[in-house]
């Protein structure tokens, strides 16, 4: 395992190749990319020791640890990230193994890291699942849904694993003899889980298609999205700016009066839940139809908190 210095020289190279696409770069503008961000984070005590032999090692570790393959384009003498690589999931495998190597450091040191006490479990399913997903295996298992507290045995055929705050589901079709559907199940609600020599034909099915329109686990597909357009104070508008709601978010204005923006997409049962959080700092500006069921939502609420 690289070092957690090389471990942030790998992030910002890869970062860097990442936001220049197919333009790629040269090992120049590389090496003073990192030179600005070492600056910039204020961790550049000395010279830059970044050669191109450095570099060569660097590119064979972004390709061993996080199987991201850097071309050298002979050229325009730059190197950039293959086109069908460049997604934002290799970017939060390299946010989790820096986290790792911060937590390997403090190992044993106490009130350096404190992490969050509430997780989802389930977790330890991750890896026989992908395992299921990538070999078409048909697997059972027991699943518990929390508005009924039993468990019931089914028989499923894996396609995807999803994550949502923090929990992780697993996206299936149930081997019930009916028509084929995506199903949700959270892995914190598994038990028993055993993957059967069995295997099935997938279907062809886009999973980012079915969740493009949506917010969290429920899917949208065939379902017509919404414009929706958010006011937030200019304070909560800093931590909407930095984690965007939803990958359509476009700012319509950003001023020391408020932080407006719009996103599109189908506003499900999670979304409402999400706006509803915001408290006082939201406005719902448009439409009308989503600013009434909130209204409405919020007068419930009301009733449980009269004194």
């Amino acid at each position: 395992m690289a070092k957690k210095e090389q471990m942030l020289r790998l992030k910002f190279i890869e970062e860097f190749l990442r936001r220049k696409k197919d333009k790629g770069a040269s090992y120049e503008e590389i090496r003073d990319y990192l030179e600005r961000k070492y600056e910039e984070k204020g961790i550049l005590d000395e010279k830059l020791k970044f050669t191109k032999r450095t570099f060569l090692r660097d590119k064979e570790a972004i390709l061993e640890v996080f199987l991201i393959n850097i071309s050298y384009r002979r050229s325009s003498k730059t190197y950039a990230i293959d086109s069908d690589e460049i997604d934002e999931n290799h970017e939060d495998v390299f946010d989790n193994l820096l986290l790792v190597e911060a937590y390997r450091e403090v190992k044993g040191k106490k009130n350096v890291m404190f992490f969050e006490q509430r997780k989802s479990r389930g977790l330890h399913w991750l890896h026989g699942l992908v395992h299921t997903i990538t070999h078409q295996k048909i697997i059972t298992l027991n699943y518990t849904k929390f508005w009924e507290g039993v468990s019931h045995k089914r028989t499923i055929e894996p396609y995807a694993l999803k994550e949502f705050r923090n929990r992780w589901y697993l996206l299936a079709n149930e081997r019930d003899g009916k028509n084929f559907f995506l199903k949700t199940f959270g892995l914190d609600r598994i038990s028993d889980l055993e993957i059967s020599n069995s295997t099935f034909k997938p279907e062809k099915v886009d999973i980012e298609e079915i969740f493009i329109n949506s917010f969290g686990i429920i899917a949208t597909e065939n379902q017509e999205p919404e414009e929706i357009i958010l006011s937030f104070n200019p304070e909560q508008g800093k931590y909407i700016k930095t984690l965007p709601l939803h990958h359509s978010q476009q700012v319509l204005i950003d001023n020391d009066k408020e932080y407006r923006i719009q996103v599109t997409l189908v506003p499900t049962y999670d979304f409402e839940r999400e706006v509803l959080s915001q408290g006082e700092n939201v406005k719902v500006i448009s439409p009308k139809s989503f600013k009434e069921h909130l209204n409405s939502e919020v007068k419930n609420m009301m009733k449980n908190y009269k004194i």
